[in-house]
């Protein structure tokens, strides 16, 4: 359902029906994928292996998500309809045959089968639904919200990381509900519940009857060249930030919940979960539509580093994860650094595609930001895997009280506290890239030479 078969007036060319609610079906339905610590423990123990061992599912999702989204970007380019529609039945499947490995791995314990059959299904095949369906609406959100790109892009974004939020319990309803084996019938439930969204979503799905595609080989030019209208450093810049950005998300956020242990606030973790993935998914549509406003979309990665930064130190000065069990005001530190980085690793996100189209056109938007998005490829593999490395082999394990069940609950506040130097360093090194490689958009360059040319007058 392309640009031509859209017609004036009614439903048809209604941007909101064919493009804000698509991609949010599309988003709210992928963005599920950040719900796996939700359920990873559960998955270990049904099929008989360590936790560590199915961590590795998530890697290869993210990864996959990364590398599909980089060498399918030209699909997404030409045709929407069935890039759109591959992310439907790659995601759903996955998630089906992930039941079904799951569900075998019961019945034979220590399988590698099924520890393999995961990896495929929960990484590698719904990796490539993740990769397609994030990108497949992007670009047809900005055509169609031209004056505010990233309002609208945000607000899809948005989706994706509001999507754990939403998800998360619903998920854990359907573990105690479902009785024996409800880990993998929820899989098998929730692939036909979110086949059903993103069809929907896929049929909605098109661009504006005005915009057509070029046609032919010669139509476009090659996404190098594209690249190299701008000194190539400029897009290098710009993919390390992004890289850096989610490798500090992800090593922070990875070691969320058992950081919040540290700070004596185990009672409430499922309620900070929720509060930051709200603040994940109000960075990725506040950040944007706040860039909407400036000269330069390039200033809101410097705010976001700024703010990251200075979080870091706070709590790093003061120590507050290893001090702040009983200190109101260490606890705040520690819970504001949570949720500013989780804003931030929102919202650096929502503005890449905008960033980019503001520095490179529409023309290949959907190719480049593929080509970008495998930055979050090499994140997925790096953050929380550094910041796990890091945690157990620096520090010290201590008893923290006892579970629900009874068990001793056992955390590393100095391992924590480490990760910060690994994250603060990145971050620092992110804020010099955006300031010295990342050059400023046309838009920012005519309107510094017309306000130099008023004062002149």
């Amino acid at each position: 359902m392309g640009a031509q078969e859209t017609k004036e007036g009614g439903w048809r060319s209604n941007k909101w029906i064919r493009a804000a609610i698509p991609a949010l079906l599309l988003h709210c339905s992928i963005g599920t994928v950040y719900c796996w610590s939700i359920f990873s423990q559960e998955i270990a123990e049904y099929i008989g292996y360590s936790k560590a061992a199915t961590e590795w599912a998530f890697s290869f999702a993210i990864f996959f998500l990364g590398m599909s989204a980089a060498f399918l970007g030209n699909i997404v380019e030409k045709d929407i309809h069935k890039s759109s529609l591959i992310a439907t039945i790659c995601f759903a499947a996955g998630m089906a045959l992930t039941g079904v490995f799951i569900w075998y791995g019961g019945n034979h314990q220590h399988s590698p089968v099924a520890l393999v059959g995961i990896y495929l299904s929960y990484g590698f095949i719904m990796g490539v639904g993740l990769g397609t369906g994030y990108l497949s609406p992007v670009k047809t959100l900005m055509l169609w919200f031209q004056d505010r790109k990233g309002l609208a892009t945000g607000l899809a974004v948005a989706g994706f990381g509001a999507a754990k939020a939403i998800a998360s319990p619903i998920m854990q309803s359907m573990l105690s509900g479902l009785g024996e084996g409800g880990i993998y019938k929820m899989f098998m439930i929730l692939a036909g519940v979110y086949f059903v969204m993103m069809f929907i979503g896929h049929l909605l799905l098109a661009k504006p009857a005005g915009w057509h595609e070029p046609q032919g080989k010669d139509a476009k030019p090659s996404i190098m060249e594209v690249l190299k209208t701008k000194p190539i450093t400029n897009y290098i810049g710009i993919w390390l930030m992004f890289y850096i950005n989610i490798t500090c998300g992800l090593a922070l956020i990875s070691q969320e919940k058992p950081i919040v242990k540290c700070i004596g606030l185990a009672a409430s973790a499922g309620i900070i979960s929720t509060i930051s993935a709200i603040f994940n998914a109000g960075g990725r549509l506040g950040f944007s539509a706040w860039a909407d406003t400036m000269k330069d979309r390039n200033t809101i990665y410097k705010l976001i580093f700024i703010l990251s930064i200075v979080s870091t130190v706070l709590v790093m000065v003061t120590q507050g994860i290893k001090n702040g069990e009983g200190n109101v005001l260490l606890i705040v530190l520690v819970l504001a650094l949570i949720f500013i980085v989780n804003a931030g690793y929102g919202g650096g996100f929502s503005n890449v595609p905008t960033l980019l189209s503001d520095h490179y056109g529409m023309g290949s938007i959907s190719a480049i930001h593929g080509i970008t998005l495998s930055a979050w490829a090499f994140a997925g593999l790096t953050g929380n895997q550094v910041a796990t490395y890091i945690v157990n082999h620096t520090g010290t394990w201590i008893e923290h009280g006892t579970d629900a069940a009874g068990n001793v609950i056992k955390v590393n506040p100095v391992g924590y506290q480490n990760v910060l130097f690994f994250t603060l360093a990145l971050y620092v090194v992110a804020l010099v890239l955006c300031l010295l490689l990342v050059r400023p958009t046309d838009k920012a360059l005519e309107a510094k030479a017309a306000k130099k040319a008023a004062k002149a007058e």
